[in-house]
């Protein structure tokens, strides 16, 4: 897998990060817009992080640390690209971001409807926890 790359992404990755979600990921969130994006990679750029196979974009997770607790979203790999190590290599990545920011434990958001995630998310020795129930508030409306 040597000639696959990770790397942060900028502000010029935008357009293709968020294609490459309509295409590979399950579902959209409210803020799977440009300025979101934006917004995101201005206020953490080492946060986005994109795996590159020959140039061309295969997987992304989005490794978001607040100072306490460390959150990964948008791990998203590619349909012609699955099963390759591609997402256990951005959580590799996501993961080592977190130990150096002095996170201790990753949460995910994962969708109770998709299952080939919650595989995956299995496969990398994350576990739901079901004592836990995730809240949300839309804050635009």
């Amino acid at each position: 897998m040597n000639d696959l790359q990770i790397r942060c992404a900028g502000p010029s990755d935008i357009d293709t990060v968020l294609q490459f979600w309509r295409e590979a990921a399950e579902g959209t969130s409210i803020s799977d817009d440009r300025d979101g994006v934006a917004r995101l990679v201005a206020r953490d750029p080492e946060a986005l992080l994109l795996a590159e196979r020959d140039g061309v974009l295969a997987g992304t997770v989005i490794a978001g640390f607040d100072g306490w607790r460390c959150h990964l979203y948008r791990l998203a790999v590619h349909p012609g690209h699955r099963r390759q190590g591609i997402g256990g290599a951005l959580l590799a990545a996501a993961e080592e971001r977190f130990r150096a920011l002095g996170g201790r434990r990753g949460d995910a958001m994962v969708l109770d409807r998709n299952e080939t995630a919650q595989h995956a998310w299995r496969a990398a020795d994350y576990a739901p926890e079901p004592q836990w129930s995730r809240w949300v508030k839309h804050l635009d409306g």
